[in-house]
């Protein structure tokens, strides 16, 4: 079953349980879906919108969210951030897990001396490597973090 399905699906799932909060959600992922179709099929190289495509599209609103949720924090509204934390759990499922801190960190040690990087400079390089080998399992935020602490020693 494609992504696309699975999000289907999800959304007749959230329409049957008259969930507000899911189905604002679906409908959000399900016209992010219909503006790539669109801008694929208007491209000089049509292409169809795969699996991946969508995958960076919520990887994308994930983010959004994110920092969503930060400001929400920040200034004290639980209302708002309650409903931030829903959408990006929901945009989560359908995404493969995410490794942890030390697990970060673990690979980006290894991947590093594994290509010998001695410096910053060296960073594009290792970068590059983890999003060949961990582009699904691999937060490059925190990959970044922990590149620039170990590569700056």
């Amino acid at each position: 079953m494609s992504l696309r399905d699975k999000i289907d699906t999800g959304y007749k799932n959230a329409l049957k349980s008259k969930d507000k909060i899911q189905i604002s959600t679906y409908r959000l992922i399900l016209s992010g879906i219909k503006d790539l179709d669109i801008s694929n099929r208007s491209s000089p190289n049509k292409k169809e919108t795969n699996d991946e495509d969508i995958k960076k599209l919520l990887k994308k609103m994930i983010k959004q969210r994110s920092e969503s949720i930060d400001i929400y924090k920040k200034n004290n509204r639980e209302d708002l951030l309650e409903v931030e934390e829903k959408e990006s759990e929901i945009l989560s499922g359908y995404l493969p897990k995410q490794l942890g801190e030390e697990e970060t960190k673990k690979i980006c040690t290894e991947t590093a001396s594994k290509l010998g990087a001695s410096s910053i400079k060296d960073m594009g390089k290792v970068m590059g490597e983890l999003k060949k080998q961990y582009a699904d399992s691999l937060d490059f935020a925190k990959a970044g973090s922990v590149l620039k602490e170990l590569l700056n020693k």
